[in-house]
């Protein structure tokens, strides 16, 4: 299930997402898509689950490709599947 999630970590006050998994310190795991980082950051829910004081800048995040608005249903980039369209003619 973590292939589907995106961890996200805390550096130097604000949030990162973490490609390969391996960025030290604590993480939290995130649905790609632009509700689940709305939903997170109305919660307030970083801080909490990183554990750090204060509010964590997530500029970084909004700009990632897995957050983008476009991005619908919250799949991650490049997992849809391309269809070529055919003329019906």
């Amino acid at each position: 299930m973590t292939g589907e999630l995106l961890r996200v970590v805390a550096a130097d006050g604000r949030l990162v997402v973490d490609e390969r998994r391996r960025l030290p310190g604590r993480g939290a795991w995130l649905h790609p898509g632009p509700d689940c980082l709305a939903k997170a950051e109305r919660k307030r829910a970083f801080p909490r689950a990183l554990r750090v004081q204060g509010a964590l800048d997530a500029a970084g995040l909004h700009d990632h490709a897995a957050f983008a608005a476009d991005n619908d249903a919250g799949t991650p980039p490049g997992s849809r599947e391309t269809r070529k369209q055919v003329d019906p003619s």
